[in-house]
């Protein structure tokens, strides 16, 4: 055996074995317990860096301890393969997106496999072949069917360049795109929404079953899903307009001054005059250049972007 250690020649030939015994492949149903090993997908840029070399080998060797254990391990890989990003990356190569997408892939399934994860490529998934998202669109209509699926307008992250809305957490400390680099604005969006809202008593309880988790990540959930027990209180405009109100303190209304409204509210138009009405649109103007950060932050000073007197 070689005293040094020569990755060219010993990966090369240990890889080679691994693939002519099928040590990676999901074995067929057998009594044997089960354990699915599930990275996030890479999107298809081209080229990997050190960043996904560190998230894939955390999986990689969970993956490889629970075979040395006996366990029967399912351990894919697959592209986060649709959207605009790859539409727009086309388009300034000059390029069909399909085309630019697939040598992507191509060429970032050949890193991974150098770098010698216990993938089973059998299981490979890419999320803009047709094969995979008529079961999206699938699962959707089963949700819409449900009554689980529904639209409505709402606040985004909107990429001028990319021309598509972001997370949050594709939003740097800067309020520009993680992606582009352009500065991130705030835009009313027609979109479709699941009522997960209808499962968070289920969510909330489930967190009790999630042994081992860290007690700030299970915190960090019960946040997310947010129940909230509280009344909703229906105030009455002078034109008659109904305006709901949910509040954690019923018990405090007879003390209530004022109600604030949203600037993209649907009464906001109505109930302002002409100048008002202008003094929000400058206010939205302004809020849609600021980052999450700055929009969120506690110090801020705060302002009214109209005054509307209502009883």
């Amino acid at each position: 055996m070689e005293s040094r250690y020569n990755p060219a020649e010993i990966e090369e030939k240990w890889q080679q074995l691994w693939a002519e015994q099928g040590a990676d492949l999901t074995p067929e149903a057998i009594k044997k317990p089960k354990f699915y090993a599930l990275s996030m997908f890479p999107y298809p840029s081209g080229n990997l860096h050190m960043g996904h070399v560190r998230n894939y080998t955390i999986t990689d060797v969970l993956a490889r301890v629970r075979r040395m254990q006996g366990y029967r391990v399912l351990h894919p890989m697959g592209w986060d393969a649709f959207g605009l990003p790859a539409e727009n990356a086309a388009i300034d190569r000059g390029v069909h997106p399909a085309q630019w997408t697939y040598q992507n892939i191509d060429q970032m399934r050949a890193q991974l496999q150098r770098l010698g994860l216990s993938y089973d490529w059998n299981r490979e998934v890419t999320t803009c072949s047709p094969e995979y998202y008529r079961w999206t669109q699938w699962i959707f209509l089963e949700f819409f069917k449900a009554g689980l699926a529904y639209q409505k307008e709402a606040a985004v992250n909107w990429d001028p360049v990319d021309q598509t809305v972001l997370a949050n957490e594709q939003v740097d400390s800067e309020g520009r795109s993680w992606r582009s680099g352009a500065k991130v604005e705030r835009r009313l969006l027609k979109q479709w929404f699941f009522k997960i809202t209808a499962y968070a008593e289920q969510l909330l309880k489930d967190l009790d079953q999630l042994d081992g988790w860290p007690e700030r990540v299970k915190l960090m959930q019960e946040n997310w899903i947010g129940k909230s027990i509280g009344a909703e209180v229906t105030f009455k405009t002078e034109a008659g307009d109904a305006l709901p109100v949910f509040t954690t303190r019923p018990d405090t209304l007879w003390g209530a001054t004022f109600m604030v409204l949203s600037p993209e509210h649907p009464l906001v138009e109505k109930l302002t005059t002409e100048q008002q009405a202008k003094a929000v649109q400058a206010y939205q103007t302004a809020a849609a250049a600021k980052s999450e950060i700055d929009r969120t932050a506690d110090d801020r000073e705060k302002r009214a972007s109209g005054q509307a007197v209502m009883p």
